[in-house]
């Protein structure tokens, strides 16, 4: 083989070396994996257009008449958060400085505050309900780096566990920027014991196996609830 041949076979070595070396690191954060058998505690939230907020920490509504059902279960302690988003009557198409438009942020009723989460956008079911669901793993990323720091970084699930109401959960589309639809987070109870003690209760918390089919009925309450707030 002649240098110059020699060379470029080499260079094209390490770079494919490379390329699948960043693919691995990627693929490490907010990766998509199957639901846990144990989760140590759920939480939902029912999003309504009057509780968004836009960044400068004031009311903006959101889009007349949506509401939004998202019920959320964790494991903490494989950092896993598995996601069952439901939206009507917001239209997309979907826009946010994110890398999705769908997220967990971190402040209080009233607030606003940076995305912790990015969940893919919810889609048409073919009932025109939007729709997502699925887990997640951390790290988790957002794509939003205000200070040159993904504002995902450092964050962990725990930290929602420990203090759900300092949670807020939105999505945001082309003509509602600020948030289409936007709720606080709301411990849900698990087995008859209050959930939230993941942050807190230590070697006292007990996982607790639940699916899917076990928020069906909240979800359903839930969803009652924000389409009588949408019409007060």
């Amino acid at each position: 083989m002649r240098p110059t041949v020699r060379r470029i076979a080499i260079l094209s070595a390490i770079t494919t070396a490379s390329v699948a070396l960043s693919a691995g690191v990627a693929s490490a954060q907010d990766a998509e994996v199957p639901e846990p058998s144990t989760f140590t505690s759920m939480f939902t939230a029912m999003a309504t257009p009057d509780m968004v907020i836009n960044n400068d920490g004031v009311a903006t509504p959101g889009e007349e008449g949506a509401t939004g059902t998202f019920n959320y279960r964790i494991n903490s302690d494989d950092e896993i958060i598995c996601y069952d988003i439901t939206l009507n009557g917001v239209t997309p198409p979907y826009m946010s400085p994110a890398r999705t438009a769908t997220h967990i942020h971190e402040a209080e009723a009233g607030a606003a505050g940076p995305p912790r989460i990015a969940f893919p956008n919810p889609e048409d079911d073919g009932s025109g309900t939007l729709r997502s669901e699925g887990c997640l793993q951390g790290p988790f990323t957002t794509g939003v780096a205000p200070e040159g720091t993904d504002t995902g970084e450092g964050f962990t699930l725990d930290q929602i566990e420990a203090d759900p109401s300092a949670f807020f959960t939105d999505t945001h589309t082309a003509n509602f920027t600020a948030g289409a639809v936007r709720g606080q987070l709301t411990s849900v109870p698990m087995g008859g014991v209050a959930t939230g003690a993941g942050g807190t209760a230590g070697e006292n918390r007990a996982p607790v196996a639940l699916g899917a089919a076990a928020l069906v009925g909240i979800a359903g309450v839930g969803t009652v609830v924000a389409r009588r707030r949408a019409q007060d």
